[in-house]
């Protein structure tokens, strides 16, 4: 509901006419936010009283001029009225648009979200990157196939948008499209950022959302043991590709990152950092972030075996990286070569350098989350598995704590 509703009839002296006088306007201010309305009548300025909002005066011509002002303020307080019985909250501009007969512009929900994806396509490289691109114009389709398989309509108006539409989308993207939990989350929160830009605009006075609420679901995310990691390390291949793909794999493992900022490393991402030895200074192109990463032996030794490599030579390429989908397609069957019954991906390298390599080697996690380019700590505890030896390792030296003071405690009780 609106808090507070005032109507301001005052002279514009701005706007002076050839006869020398000025017109009167009616100012809507509904929550703090501003409509203007001409009154269609001009009076002398300095006959004008802005106190009681009125011409001073008490000839016919004045008590007419008053009368119909009064007038006007009636009509609008009942058409204010009006708008409070088919809307839980106006706006100032709506009351404006009723009054003067102005037909609301309908503003379509699709519309909106094209021209927003428009938007983010021409900010990719400044703003976005071309991932986020694509992720917004596949959240785009799965509305577009919902609204036909709903309400067989190609747009809706936003006025429409309400809380059923948004159950309804999320049952249709997991019964329909067959997306996971979080997966449908995610398509979600990209149609409320549009709904957030409606409110902010003033397109939408309710937050369809207000009542909604949809949590990322923690998964558990799979990484490499130690064993497993030094198995693909020691295993040699006879064929060229395998071994390419197991030495970019156990690179991204030794330095945390993922497929597309391997993808894009060049010689001059290798910097000497402040302890003289050499780091990988890039930005993940996921969040834009920076990420300073020292390089392990075992990823400088990769560096320099694939250092004269014609890709690395003639495309100015730190390694010569195959495609996303040929990598995964390889690592498969890596797996079966090396005897590992865990799905291999890609991403599970980043996983591995996030716990096995660093987190169970007592690297702090403001350490590992700074090197993996989060800006929140709470990201990198989703990858911050601690592994069984560790727990072990450290209740143990709890054990070597509390021993001594367990048996002082025995040797008390003994007396």
């Amino acid at each position: 509901m609106n808090r507070t509703f005032s109507l301001l009839f005052y002279i514009k002296r701005s706007k002076p006419q050839p006869d020398g006088t000025v017109p009167v306007y009616i100012r809507i201010t509904i929550d703090g936010k501003r409509a203007e309305i001409a009154s269609k009548r001009n009076v002398i300025a300095d006959t004008w009283n802005p106190e009681a909002q009125k011409v001073k005066g008490t000839t016919e011509d004045v008590r007419s001029l008053n009368s119909y002002f009064k007038s006007l303020e009636r009509q609008l307080f009942d058409a204010y009225g009006k708008l409070l019985e088919k809307n839980k909250q106006v706006t100032a501009e709506m009351l404006k648009n009723v009054f003067t007969g102005v037909e609301e512009k309908q503003r379509m929900f699709i519309s909106i979200f094209e021209e927003h994806n428009r938007q983010v396509e021409k900010l990719i490289g400044k703003e976005f990157t071309k991932s986020t691109h694509y992720k917004y114009n596949t959240t785009l389709k799965h509305c577009k196939d919902f609204l036909r398989w709903k309400y067989k309509l190609k747009d809706i108006s936003i006025k429409e948008f309400d809380h059923a539409f948004i159950t309804d989308f999320e049952f249709f993207l997991k019964s329909e499209k067959n997306c996971d939990h979080n997966t449908v989350a995610k398509y979600i929160k990209h149609v409320k950022k549009i709904i957030n830009s409606c409110l902010a605009n003033g397109w939408l006075t309710t937050d369809p959302f207000r009542n909604y609420k949809i949590k990322i679901r923690q998964v558990n995310r799979e990484f490499l043991s130690d064993a497993e990691l030094t198995t693909i390390q020691e295993k040699r291949f006879t064929t060229a590709r395998l071994e390419l793909v197991k030495d970019i794999f156990v690179f991204s493992c030794f330095t945390g990152l993922a497929y597309i900022d391997v993808f894009k490393l060049t010689p001059a991402n290798i910097v000497i950092g402040i302890d003289g030895e050499r780091w990988i200074y890039t930005t993940r192109q996921k969040t834009d972030t920076i990420s300073h990463i020292p390089l392990l032996p075992a990823a400088l030794a990769i560096i320099e075996k694939y250092s004269a490599h014609p890709k690395v030579v003639n495309e100015n390429r730190l390694l010569p990286v195959l495609s996303n989908q040929k990598m995964n397609a390889y690592l498969k069957e890596l797996a079966d070569l090396c005897a590992i019954t865990k799905e291999l991906t890609f991403h599970i390298a980043r996983h591995t350098f996030a716990t096995t390599v660093t987190l169970n080697n007592d690297v702090p996690i403001e350490t590992v989350s700074k090197m993996l380019g989060h800006k929140s700590i709470r990201t990198t505890q989703h990858y911050a598995k601690l592994l069984d030896k560790k727990v072990s390792l450290d209740m143990a030296t709890l054990r070597q704590k509390l021993n001594p003071v367990l048996s002082a405690i025995k040797g008390k009780k003994a007396k």
